[in-house]
């Protein structure tokens, strides 16, 4: 007896719908927020260092998310946060995702003493965690946006490496690479045009789930002073200010809802991804 084999196309469209609904969900959170990013300097009312009214004033319709101690919109800080969190976040996972790739892809390719040397040195760099190492190295550089960055790229990028790596070596030993070494196909060829092909899947995934931790992780650097700095309007910077007046819960609540919404709907888009890319995934 002949076993039915559903198609790809097929399994997708039995995908349960609350996960379909979850995936537009994320999709549009996002949009919406590089949108926001994009648009915000030619329709905001006031800019985020302006003061519109009194101190300390809680939510009205005037002000959606009442004002912070110098007297600015907590709502429209709030927004204009937007544009310094999400550009950092997609430059530490782009640079990150092309050193840790090509690390990766190297030393799964090649093997040998070049994987060793290189997976060590990603080793070293894993043994620490995250959040700590890049506290560590933006306090060696300096206080700041820019080496926060840098330290973020420093702590992200060995993730891919071993994502690809393993990936790298797994399609490696499929049989139409050894056929095209057989006949003399140069090595970095076969890299580039048959493996790195068949190998992006799970690290363009894990680089949209990664962008809310990354969003995550600036906000956390600048909370205890090492990223941005007063008066950006940051959303870590913007919680250190709301930890000061605690009272006033409406100053930390507003960039608190802003990092919850990218980090979920990152999740949620790279949840619909993963289903949409990975078949077998699908059919579970």
């Amino acid at each position: 007896m002949t076993a039915a084999v559903a198609s790809p196309s097929l399994v997708k469209r039995h995908r349960p719908a609350w996960r379909r609904g979850l995936s537009l969900v994320g999709l549009g959170i996002v949009a919406l927020w590089v949108l926001v990013a994009i648009t915000l300097p030619w329709w905001s009312p006031h800019t985020p260092l302006e003061v519109v009214g009194d101190r300390l004033a809680g939510p009205s319709g005037a002000h959606l998310m009442g004002t912070d101690a110098l007297g600015r919109d907590v709502f429209i800080r709030t927004l204009w946060g937007a544009r310094t969190s999400l550009p950092i976040s997609a430059v530490v996972i782009v640079f990150s995702v092309v050193l840790g790739s090509l690390v990766g892809a190297v030393a799964g390719f090649f093997g040998g003493w070049v994987d060793a040397v290189l997976m060590r040195f990603v080793d070293l760099t894993m043994a620490f965690p995250p959040v700590l190492l890049a506290m560590a190295i933006t306090a060696s550089l300096g206080p700041g946006i820019r080496n926060a960055l840098i330290a973020m790229v420093l702590v992200w990028w060995p993730i891919y490496a071993r994502l690809l790596r393993a990936q790298v070596i797994a399609v490696r030993q499929r049989d139409f690479v050894e056929s095209a070494t057989a006949i003399g196909v140069p090595r970095w060829l076969i890299l580039r045009r048959y493996i790195l092909p068949m190998s992006y899947t799970p690290v363009l995934v894990n680089a949209t789930m990664d962008l809310g931790q990354v969003v995550l992780l600036t906000a956390s650097l600048s909370f205890i002073g090492l990223g941005a700095r007063p008066p950006s309007p940051e959303w870590g910077a913007m919680i250190t200010e709301g930890a000061t007046n605690f009272y006033q819960w409406w100053i930390a609540a507003a960039p608190g809802i802003a990092i919850v919404t990218v980090v979920v709907a990152c999740n949620f888009v790279g949840d619909a991804l993963r289903d949409s890319l990975d078949v077998k995934d699908s059919a579970r």
